[in-house]
């Protein structure tokens, strides 16, 4: 156990002494204009998702009556035949279509994204970038209070402007043709986003891949930013890597909550994180089945709402089945399992890990909030150890891994909170 645990970690860490050629050279024939776009799905992509949905063959049941075999099959059931016969996509759709969304091209490749300018002139540019198995989605239920403040509880001062890209071959965003659209290199084409769009000035907030493109955006610092805003810090110490993957004993001397954080990423690197190791190694197997059967997307991407969200369980308390096959038809729809899961493949990297993200040759403001069901809680002496930079650092009291789409107001407020001082 303790050997395939290690295995699965230095894997995850990029141990496996993969190198991954690169080709960072911008196109010389990208069409630097921005381009309105409108989501619109065929009629016949629908009708085969639904026929798809009809013809599914399901597995047998689990042996157990709890979720350590995998998401039961009660609850797949449930909500993949929901998605064929109750789930509207053309309500979410045109939703989506009230929000102003374009497409702009990118070092050769093409990046949707929502851009909703304030009122207040004076307004903070943000940029906010999603992670796996999440999109642009993660995030609508925040743009009307982060650009419109006084209208939920906050100030005109307290106002953004904010822009919400997908990252390449995620959603509506293009999927690359080539190797090398790592975090370092998304993180410099949303700066060349950020700048085409007008701005001089900025600050980016991410968790989970997002967290990874902030950091890498703050390392290398471009002009005009500001400072970052981190729900899934990169915190674990160097001395503490080994000790995690391969399972061993907390060593003596962790405070309280450093020997809580150390269980929780034990146990989740033990027992939980078998899909990071499949993506981070064979992106395109795991593309086939995800790609053909929409349950198998469904299940994929549930199980992941369920461990990782403020639900206790049940992810409908928080994250309604709509909501959640909104995302879940985004990928399907679109086609992207395979290409989202290549981002993986290019990081190749322990995105928990301080050393791997190199966090500590970050000096622009770093600001953190810790949500109480997180993967697991960063501690506040790991986070300042990893990040010298470090001005704001609190504990939120609700909310997951997708703390913008579970609790969007006390995300908004901790935005509002971390970035007054840098405006």
């Amino acid at each position: 156990m303790r050997a395939a645990t290690l295995a699965l970690g230095l894997a995850l860490l990029g141990a496996s002494g993969l190198s991954h050629a690169q080709d960072t050279r911008a196109s010389a024939t990208d069409d630097t204009s921005i381009r309105p776009y409108h989501a619109h799905v065929p009629d016949k992509a629908l009708a085969d998702l639904k026929r798809r949905i009809a013809d599914t063959r399901w597995p047998d049941k689990e042996t157990v009556d709890d979720d350590s075999q995998g998401t039961q099959l009660a609850k797949v059931q449930a909500l993949v035949q929901y998605w064929g016969k109750g789930y509207d996509w053309r309500k979410f759709e045109a939703q989506l279509n009230k929000l102003p969304q374009f497409v702009t091209t990118i070092d050769g490749v093409d990046i949707y994204f929502i851009h909703v300018r304030s009122k207040n002139p004076n307004a903070l540019p943000l940029i906010l970038t999603h992670g796996w198995p999440g999109s642009p989605i993660e995030f609508l239920k925040t743009i009307d209070p982060l650009v419109n403040p006084t209208a939920h509880g906050g100030k005109a001062e307290d106002a953004f402007d904010v822009v919400i890209p997908a990252i390449p071959g995620y959603g509506f965003s293009g999927k690359p043709k080539g190797t090398g659209w790592g975090p370092d290199r998304v993180a410099k084409a949303w700066d060349t986003l950020m700048h085409r769009l007008g701005y001089t000035r900025y600050v980016s907030q991410g968790g989970d891949h997002g967290s990874v493109i902030s950091d890498a955006l703050a390392r290398q610092a471009p002009a005009g930013l500001l400072g970052i805003h981190l729900n899934m810090p990169a915190t674990i110490p160097p001395e503490l890597v080994k000790p995690i993957f391969g399972g061993d004993p907390a060593p003596a001397g962790l405070a309280p909550d450093e020997k809580r954080a150390f269980d929780s990423l034990s146990m989740f690197f033990g027992r939980n994180a078998a899909y990071g190791a499949m993506m981070v190694t064979r992106p395109q197997t795991i593309g086939y089945p995800l790609a053909d059967s929409p349950a198998g997307e469904a299940a994929w991407m549930y199980e992941k709402f369920v461990q990782w969200a403020d639900n206790r369980g049940h992810p409908d308390g928080v994250l309604s089945r709509d909501e959640m096959l909104d995302d879940i038809s985004l990928y399907w729809l679109t086609n992207t399992s395979a290409s989202a899961s290549r981002f993986y493949w290019e990081n190749n990297n322990n995105n928990f890990s301080s050393e791997a993200q190199k966090t500590r040759e970050i000096k622009v403001p770093v600001a953190i909030t810790v949500f109480p069901y997180e993967i697991y809680r960063a501690p506040k002496s790991w986070a300042q150890r990893a990040y010298p930079s470090l001005y704001y650092f609190h504990e939120a009291d609700k909310g997951g891994h997708f703390a913008a789409w579970e609790q969007p107001q006390l995300f908004v407020e901790e935005l509002r909170a971390a970035f007054k001082s840098l405006r």
